[in-house]
């Protein structure tokens, strides 16, 4: 191995030793090359078009605890989800200031990049895309539900990219899909945003419909919808949380709720649903509960 290659691996076990320390779960490199390699986003949309100085993304993820995703549409899940947006922000910062310490420039694009629902629908595209650079820093494979599919937490996972100068050594592509087709995400979707596709894993996927359930889930302090992400089978953390029969119990939750709100079956959920937020399906009685201790 030559002296630079050599420079470069050690410069990206610092980083991702910092990141980690940090308490980021997973993190990928990808060369800014592979944007123009795959050629599958727009080419204002890619980062040496967003800044040209990158020369590595560096794409860092925390993953969403399964059974807070499985209260969604709740407070809990709202807050959790909030909580790690603001996680991942401030890990983006000071991976830029670390890597501004070593004498690398960086730069960053926050978690989500838009600052409403409504001016997401007005325009249905953020300025960059996390999901695509984590397919390509190696981290998952893009699934019907058109999320990162991720060995570690199937789609229960919040992402964000950061560019550099630094040329580090890249992280292959996980070229298997992820994504078994079992059409779980889109027979679940309360909106039916996915359709699948014969020729692809990545769905058809109606954003409007999509952003008007968002967008009303906001209003019932229940945002956001995350009903794809609670539903995917694919993940480790199914095994840490020994799950059996879950996806059944997915498929027909919709159905045994119409028929009994309060199904014994779902009462972890709907509890959670039923308190701190404005749950259209949990009206207020006025009444308190019997016991909060």
């Amino acid at each position: 191995m030559n002296v630079n290659m050599e420079v470069k691996d050690e410069l990206k076990a610092r980083i991702k030793k910092f990141c980690q320390d940090a308490g980021v779960d997973i993190i990928g490199f990808a060369p800014v090359e592979r944007w123009n390699e795959y050629d599958e986003v727009p080419a204002d949309f890619r980062p040496q078009a967003l800044w040209e100085p990158a020369r590595t993304v560096i794409v860092l993820g925390v993953g969403m605890p399964l059974p807070i995703v499985e209260t969604t549409p709740s407070i809990l899940h709202k807050e959790t989800y909030d909580t790690a947006n603001r996680t991942l922000d401030g890990m983006a910062f000071n991976l830029v200031r670390y890597l501004n310490r070593l004498g690398h420039a960086g730069y960053f694009f926050t978690r989500d990049g838009f600052g409403s629902l409504r001016l997401l629908k007005d325009r249905p595209q953020a300025a960059f895309g996390h999901i695509i650079a984590a397919k390509y820093a190696g981290l998952g494979s893009v699934g019907l539900s058109n999320c990162l599919l991720t060995p570690e937490f199937g789609s229960r996972v919040r992402l964000v990219s950061i560019f550099t100068s630094a040329v580090l050594p890249p992280d292959p592509v996980i070229e298997k899909d992820l994504c078994i087709k079992c059409e779980t995400c889109a027979k679940c979707c309360p909106v039916d945003a996915l359709t699948l596709r014969e020729d692809q894993f990545k769905g058809d996927y109606n954003v409007v419909a999509c952003l008007d359930r968002h967008i009303e889930l906001t209003g019932e302090k229940a945002y956001p919808c995350g009903i794809c992400t609670k539903v995917c089978p694919i993940g480790k953390d199914r095994l840490l949380y020994k799950q059996k029969g879950i996806v059944k119990k997915y498929l027909q939750e919709e159905e045994a709720l119409a028929a009994n709100p309060n199904d014994p079956a779902y009462k972890t959920w709907t509890h959670v649903r039923k308190y701190g937020s404005w749950n259209k399906d949990y009206p207020r009685d006025g009444k308190p509960p019997e016991n909060n201790q």
